[in-house]
């Protein structure tokens, strides 16, 4: 058995962490003991392991297939008990389990594989996998199939990013070749859209109820930069922790998002200093939360809307905040109007408005914003600014709708 033109592809990738997001019946497994075995006789001495969700499903997935795969003549000691394979190069393939994920540390590691990461608590890699590759600078792959957007899909979109070191690979289960068009289809009539498409098509499906549906990480993402004469339009909100603002750019009738100012622990005059730290010498408006001509930070008198104007912004606010839904809908409308064309993009580097966009949901039941999982403040502040440019709808009857201050 060879691997397929996809494995290959992953397989010969030289990128440190590779995630690869496939469908049932890719391949994985031998994917998984074929990388096991070239690391482990690539040098002497080598730790490589292969890490399941659960000691059981390491014996059950990997163990034969990888005894079955391993020349005979490269083998000196097999050990059932603790699945581990001793070589005789004195490298040791290992088979573990991540359900006691402290029982992983304490070992320096030179390979792993993580299957079924989604299935896994994340502190198995960033509390004992990662740490235990640093002695030896060793590599590790991640593979499954995808669970929502959760951690794994983190780990995914580092490199969909194109960090340096990772590389991310995503591939169906008729990509890998070992099941036929003819039991996909009749997969697909047994299964509900959103199954199908996750466990077949190998897609992050979106959260239910996802509020910002009209965002897509593949035609909303892409880099932008600043001309030195564009003025800045940056949408805050006044939250302490953390306080946020998003900075864009207006070419024509679309938003550039080009930066993100995310401070916890801050006030209005810090958030000044950084803005001007950032970008000295710019032109800049600034759209905030219709509270801040309440809402006081400081002895004094003085209000979040008075610091901004004696920083020297240009300050555009409505009088009273719009219905919530309509600051939505109107981002939304930016992100992909009716006519299917987008006007809100976003540059990758800004990664909490990205992740907010992508996590922020309704309340379970309810038509309201969910506030407890942290992804509000960076959408509200971009709902500030939208809203006041792109409003959805005029806010009152009788004209006066907005005061420009």
């Amino acid at each position: 058995m060879h691997l397929t033109k996809p494995q290959s592809k992953i397989f010969h990738s030289k990128d440190r962490f590779r995630v690869v997001v496939a469908g049932r019946r890719f391949g994985k497994t031998f994917l998984s003991t074929t990388e096991l075995i070239i690391q482990a006789i690539q040098g002497k001495d080598r730790n490589v392991w292969y890490v399941a969700p659960t000691y059981k499903a390491a014996k059950e997935i990997a163990w034969d297939m990888l005894l079955n795969s391993l020349p005979k003549e490269y083998i000196r000691k097999t050990n059932e008990s603790s699945l581990s394979v001793t070589l005789i190069n004195g490298s040791t393939i290992s088979l573990k389990g991540a359900e006691k994920a402290d029982n992983l540390r304490g070992r320096a590691l030179d390979f792993v594989v993580l299957d079924e990461f989604a299935d896994m608590r994340p502190e198995t890699w960033y509390e004992v996998i990662r740490p235990s590759l640093s002695d030896r600078k060793g590599s590790c792959i991640f593979i499954g199939t995808p669970k929502g957007r959760n951690h794994f899909y983190d780990l995914w979109t580092q490199g969909a990013d194109e960090l340096t070191d990772w590389r991310s690979f995503q591939f169906t289960t008729l990509d890998g070749g070992q099941v036929d068009d003819e039991e996909v289809e009749a997969a697909k009539r047994d299964l509900d859209e959103r199954t199908f498409n996750q466990e077949y098509n190998a897609q992050f499906v979106n959260y239910s109820g996802i509020i910002y549906y009209n965002f897509s990480r593949e035609e909303s993402v892409a880099k932008s930069h600043i001309e030195p004469d564009q003025m800045l339009h940056i949408g805050m909100d006044f939250n302490l922790d953390p306080m946020s603002a998003v900075v864009s750019v207006r070419e024509g009738g679309i938003i550039k998002i080009i930066d993100e100012i995310v401070i916890f622990g801050s006030n209005t005059d810090e958030m000044v200093d950084e803005i001007k730290t950032r970008y000295a010498q710019k032109q800049i408006c600034i759209y905030p939360d219709p509270a801040a001509r309440q809402r006081k930070t400081s002895a004094g008198g003085r209000t979040d809307l008075s610091i901004l104007q004696n920083a020297g912004f240009t300050v555009k606010v409505r009088e009273r905040h719009s219905a919530i839904r309509d600051r939505i809908n109107s981002v939304n409308a930016r992100l992909k109007s009716a006519d299917g064309k987008r006007h809100l993009i976003i540059d990758p580097k800004c990664k909490q408005v990205i992740k907010s966009l992508e996590r922020q949901t309704y309340k379970e039941g309810t038509s309201q914003p969910d506030k407890d999982s942290g992804f509000d403040h960076m959408n509200d502040a971009l709902g500030y600014l939208i809203d006041f440019l792109y409003p959805i709808k005029r806010q009152y009857d009788i004209p006066q709708p907005t005061r420009w201050t």
